[in-house]
């Protein structure tokens, strides 16, 4: 089978086979070989098309040339008459985390922000890209999902990102390139054999080729090989996953789970811990939650930090929840009911409404206001049809409320009685009758 070549036509055709309309195209533009032609390829079809065309350049401040880089691209748009906008983003690395996937995480972290509404970003990843990129995750040991390596087309923020280019090589760009008089910039931390994709282009490609010459098309069809199984396995879990669900919203069933087949249950859980947190857990992670937190006691509470997340469970459910902020036990705030309270820690917002038959009574108020605390153990309430006073500890256990949602949840007192635990309970005698004004206490949670 011989190189495709690529030509305006050839990106034409590619286009054509995503037929959903959008606004415009923004290509990422950096200035190096392969986003200048991507460009002036689509500038040559723009007619063809009836699609705006524009440029999109990150500035990512980490090599002394990037004003430079900047000029450039700005003064190529001018001469295609394409719009210009520059990002600007602070790429530098951070504790443990590699220059590479800094300046990755900054510049899709800018671009997807930014990025409008069905509007369609294009990049410039070719079929050579894809190749080094199946290597990469072969090497960090990745399943079958990371082994697909970079899809064709993908949401990109309240866009769509589409790379038009992985069918061709990066040496048929450089031979349009050159056939049209380009000028491209050359970034030299391209030629860092420090950085691992640098090591694979020119270390580890070059001796694969002679040996392999259609190394790159080889591994790019085993990509999409690996696309076509991971998408099959993300449908089978989808499925599975509507009988799997628990009894509170956003949950998944421990017992469900625990009566799959270890490849189907580990299946299910990268999917929906997917729907979570848009990542997909390690190994090593999966493995922990599968002994800790689906392994542990029934009557446990056990927890799996994961990231920025935490995977939990209670009962028969298990769920996935972003860390929070610690609730301060003993903080408390004086509360007029005038405006909405917005609660410390990431707590939500109170709001209150006046109303009749509902809620307070609104003679029991003071002129000062409601106090709002959190729990310190201790605290009973007599819920409205119940004979006695209970502890909030017992309520809680009653109504399935989580250990640890138990503390972050705000308590309502008039003087020193409890009087409300909102969203749940009103304690007697402090309810409004229906001929009684009242006040109605609403809890906003933050998500």
């Amino acid at each position: 089978m011989g190189k495709t070549t690529f030509t305006s036509d050839y990106l034409l055709q590619q286009l054509r086979r995503h037929p959903d309309t959008v606004p415009c195209f923004h290509v990422a533009y950096s200035g190096g070989l392969d986003s200048h032609a991507l460009l002036h390829a689509l500038c040559a079809v723009r007619d063809q098309l009836d699609v705006r065309i524009a440029a999109l350049h990150v500035h990512h401040g980490l090599q002394a040339e990037a004003d430079h880089w900047e000029r450039h691209c700005r003064q190529v748009c001018a001469s295609l008459d394409v719009d210009f906008t520059v990002l600007s983003v602070d790429a530098r690395a951070g504790r443990g985390e590699s220059p590479e996937a800094a300046a990755r995480s900054a510049r899709y972290g800018a671009i997807t922000a930014w990025l409008p509404a069905r509007h369609c970003l294009l990049t410039a990843q070719h079929q050579d890209d894809q190749a080094e990129t199946l290597l990469l995750q072969l090497l960090r040991g990745s399943g079958v999902s990371g082994m697909a390596a970079m899809p064709e087309t993908g949401p990109c923020g309240a866009g769509i990102q589409l790379r038009p280019l992985l069918g061709v090589t990066r040496a048929a760009l450089q031979d349009y390139a050159r056939q049209h008089g380009l000028v491209w910039i050359e970034d030299p931390s391209n030629s860092d054999t420090a950085f691992d994709r640098n090591f694979l282009r020119q270390r580890v490609m070059p001796v694969l080729r002679e040996r392999w010459p259609a190394a790159s098309s080889s591994l790019s069809r085993s990509a999409a090989h690996c696309a076509a199984a991971s998408e099959l396995l993300a449908q089978q879990a989808a499925h599975e996953l509507q009988t799997l669900y628990g009894k509170r919203q956003g949950t998944v069933s421990a017992s469900g789970l625990a009566a799959l087949s270890g490849v189907r249950r580990d299946n299910v859980l990268r999917a929906w811990l997917k729907q979570h947190t848009r990542h997909s857990p390690s190994t090593a992670v999966l493995a922990r939650i599968v002994r800790d937190v689906l392994g542990s006691r029934k009557d446990a509470v056990p927890c799996v930090h994961w990231d920025r997340f935490e995977v939990r469970r209670y009962r028969d459910d298990v769920y996935c929840l972003a860390q929070r902020p610690v609730v301060d036990a003993d903080c408390e705030l004086n509360w007029t009911l005038i405006k909405p309270l917005v609660l410390p820690a990431t707590g939500g917002v109170l709001t209150a409404t006046s109303t009749q038959g509902a809620g307070l009574r609104r003679a029991l108020i003071p002129a000062a206001g409601v106090r709002v605390a959190w729990r310190r153990g201790g605290e009973r309430c007599r819920p409205p049809g119940r004979a006695q006073h209970h502890s909030l500890k017992k309520l809680f256990q009653e109504a399935g409320i989580p250990p640890w949602e138990r503390d972050r949840i705000p308590l309502i007192y008039l003087g020193d009685e409890l009087a409300m635990v909102p969203d749940l309970w009103i304690c007697e005698p402090f309810r409004a009758t229906a001929a009684e004004d009242g006040v109605v206490i609403d809890w906003q949670r933050d998500a």
